[in-house]
């Protein structure tokens, strides 16, 4: 291979590379799942082959490398359209701790024991179990904790409270995304759809379609963000 042949190669791999990747979209290391960090070492895979294999004509590397890119945005478009379909590219959240007992069965379905469960705690600042509430490890990987009310740091509304609300629900819990109800989760929290329609109706909303996202909180109220028209 010439060095003229070499320039060219990597000219190419190197635009194609950005322009994918701006196509693909933005998304830090730490937000990726395991199917975008396998799916990136795909394409930097491809595009080395490209650039050092003479073997391999410029025109299959290239279409390689679209094609590899097409799947990885199918999915990722099948994942911001269809909840169902996210559960199966990316899996769902699982709690690991709940109301501060450890749910063994979670982390054998997540596959991941006490002493990484503890690091990943340790990461938090947290070296104790008897100071989480709920902990929920993400998709990505990572661990989302609640700590108990006790370990909590004060806050501004804290020094200046006027009235304490009851805690009717341990987590906010989501009851609409992207306009569809969440019924699972409405039966997991004793509410029925009728309760729901009437909270939208407070809020001048005649559909759940318009609603983008919607979460039940602690104290029973309902967060509401609507669509963007």
């Amino acid at each position: 291979m010439t060095v003229n042949e070499t320039i060219l190669r990597v000219t190419i791999s190197f635009m194609v590379l950005f322009m994918l990747a701006r196509l693909m979209g933005r998304k830090e290391i730490g937000q990726m799942t395991f199917f975008n960090w396998a799916s990136a070492i795909g394409i930097g895979s491809i595009a080395g082959n490209l650039v050092v294999d003479d073997s391999t004509p410029i025109k299959d590397g290239v279409i390689a490398l679209i094609v590899w890119t097409a799947y990885t945005i199918a999915l990722d478009i099948i994942d911001l359209k269809s909840k169902q379909g996210r559960s199966v590219t990316t899996g769902d959240p699982l709690i690991v701790i709940k109301e501060g007992k450890i749910m063994e069965a979670a982390l054998k379905a997540a596959r991941v024991d006490l002493d990484e469960l503890q690091a990943l705690l340790r990461q938090k600042d947290i070296f104790s179990f008897k100071d989480v509430d709920c902990a929920i490890l993400e998709s990505n990987g990572d661990l989302s904790v609640l700590k108990k009310e006790s370990q909590q740091p004060v806050t501004k509304m804290d020094l200046n409270i006027q009235s304490i609300k009851n805690v009717l629900f341990p987590l906010p819990t989501d009851v609409i995304s992207d306009g569809k109800v969440n019924s699972e989760n409405l039966s997991k929290l004793h509410l029925e759809k009728g309760w729901l329609e009437r909270e939208l109706k407070k809020a001048n909303i005649s559909s759940a379609e318009d609603v983008f996202f919607a979460q039940v909180q602690q104290d029973g109220t309902l967060y509401i963000d609507r669509k963007t028209k």
